[in-house]
């Protein structure tokens, strides 16, 4: 099917869409969302549609005039400089039009989980860990998205073992989802006395968080465990079993919560975790490629699996997906470049999607 084509099935489908919402009077609430939802996912999509077209029929008449024996100098001349201004517009308006046809990814507007954990390294691993984190929180504070700690497990220097959140505003998940991988570290530990410099790295794992209707999970799947919690170094914190661990035995995924005094409040909290990482596992089952697709590896933390290293004596940041360095290490780290990082990768992606359409 040509780009041509393409466009004229979407235009096709919006009207299509359009006449069964105004006159289908027995659609189900649920036939009228879906459809409803269609019709504002297509709506822009052919707006940007109609405006090519109009532009093109507007590049085919002036050249028309300007070809036409009749015309006099003076209208030849308008039409000239108006052909002029629409071929320099024209690729935009095409560009315009090849984003709008990437097919969305359902999760992009949702909330998501982000967890953080130590990899190769040790204590630096979980100091590094903890910068991560840090940057993440930044991050979502400049964009006015809520962070909420759901889970921290610090070692005794500070450092975070492991840590998930919750992080809650627009378009989330689409701007976090690059972040999963293996971030690797190169610095001089502040448990090193010699000043050698070290690598380590820690892994983070961005996932769409999931509702209630976008998974099922049957209760007879689940086993619950309840015990102590405990804090760093092992001493215990809670003299009751408010401490919660379920494991969905069908996939084996478990996920432990023992941030909260409540065993209620812990167990909400690992399910909101469980369904976003059941969610995913789901979403990966569905979409193979999605499975081996660099976006959604975490790795095991290994120095040699990374997505982008944070070089401290240098100051730099290097995103190894797409070769970008920024020496704004301090500013990475604050929240404050992070974004230069993410919307090249969005763009990176979006430029490998658009090969796909003709």
């Amino acid at each position: 099917m040509s780009l041509d084509d393409k466009l004229t099935q979407v235009l096709d489908r919006v009207d299509e869409l359009s006449s069964r919402l105004a006159t289908e009077a027995r659609l189900s609430p649920a036939e009228m969302a879906k459809l409803s939802k269609e019709y504002s996912d297509l709506s822009p999509v052919a707006e940007s549609i109609r405006a090519l077209r109009q532009m093109q029929a507007d590049v085919a008449d002036a050249e028309a005039m300007i070809a036409d024996a009749g015309t006099d100098a003076d209208m030849r001349e308008l039409a000239e400089e108006e052909l002029a201004d629409l071929k320099e517009r024209l690729p935009a308006a095409e560009h315009a039009v090849r984003l709008a046809l990437i097919p969305k990814d359902e999760a992009d507007s949702k909330n998501a989980i982000l967890e953080v954990r130590a990899g190769t390294g040790g204590d630096e691993a979980a100091l590094f860990a903890a910068d991560l984190y840090g940057m993440y929180r930044k991050y979502a504070e400049l964009r006015g998205w809520r962070f909420q700690p759901l889970e921290i497990s610090e070692n005794d220097l500070g450092g975070y073992k492991e840590a998930s959140a919750q992080i809650t505003g627009t378009d989330v998940f689409a701007k976090l989802k690059f972040e999963s991988g293996a971030h690797r570290v190169q610095r001089v530990p502040v448990t090193e006395a010699g000043g050698r410099i070290h690598t380590s790295a820690a892994t983070v794992a961005v996932l769409p968080e999931a509702e209630e209707v976008d998974v099922q999970i049957n209760a007879d799947d689940l086993r619950v465990d309840v015990f102590r919690a405990s804090g760093a170094g092992g001493q215990h914190v809670n003299t009751t079993e408010s401490a919660v661990r379920i494991t969905h035995l069908p996939t084996g995924i478990v996920v432990s919560m023992q941030e909260e005094k409540s065993q209620h409040k812990n167990r909400d909290k690992a399910m909101t975790i469980l369904r976003s990482r059941l969610y995913e596992h789901q979403r990966r089952e569905l979409h193979d490629a999605r499975a081996s697709d660099r976006k959604s590896q975490v790795g095991s933390g290994d120095r040699s699996e990374r997505i982008r290293t944070y070089n401290f004596p240098q100051g730099r940041v290097t995103d190894h997906r797409i070769n970008l360095t920024l020496y704004k290490l301090d500013k990475v780290l604050a929240g404050e470049a992070l974004d230069e990082i993410v919307e090249a990768l969005v763009a990176e992606d979006q430029a490998e999607r658009l090969t796909q359409i003709s």
